[in-house]
């Protein structure tokens, strides 16, 4: 899957990508340390990802557990990363099965299997 953006489609990609695997890191530092431990990395960890965590704060559901809540914040990276990818394929959705019309060729009359 090839796609031709504009350079700065992969320098934002790469930004958040970089944001979305330090928070998903927050989680799983998490797991062995506290928030406010006195580890280094843990400390980076949090003051990278503290700003994101409260720009995300009006959205966040109260009923996420709060060492969950970096993880959370990682899938809307991760789901704006993904958007120009999706975006640049027509999709045409059948039954539950979502495919590109680059890959619909490939199957035969896929209508008679439902």
């Amino acid at each position: 899957m090839s796609a031709n953006f504009h350079p700065l489609v992969y320098i934002i990609d790469y930004v958040m990508g970089v944001i979305m695997w330090t928070l998903i890191g927050r989680v799983a530092m998490n797991i062995f340390q506290r928030q406010d431990s006195e580890f280094f990395f843990m400390k980076v960890f949090v003051k990278m990802t503290d700003p994101f965590i409260k720009m995300f704060r009006f959205i966040t559901p109260s009923f996420i557990v709060t060492p969950l809540v970096p993880l959370y914040v990682a899938w809307f990276f991760f789901y704006v990363q993904i958007l120009p990818y999706a975006l640049s394929f027509r999709v045409f959705r059948h039954g539950n099965v979502i495919f590109s019309t680059r890959k619909r060729d490939s199957f035969t009359n896929i209508s008679n299997i439902w």
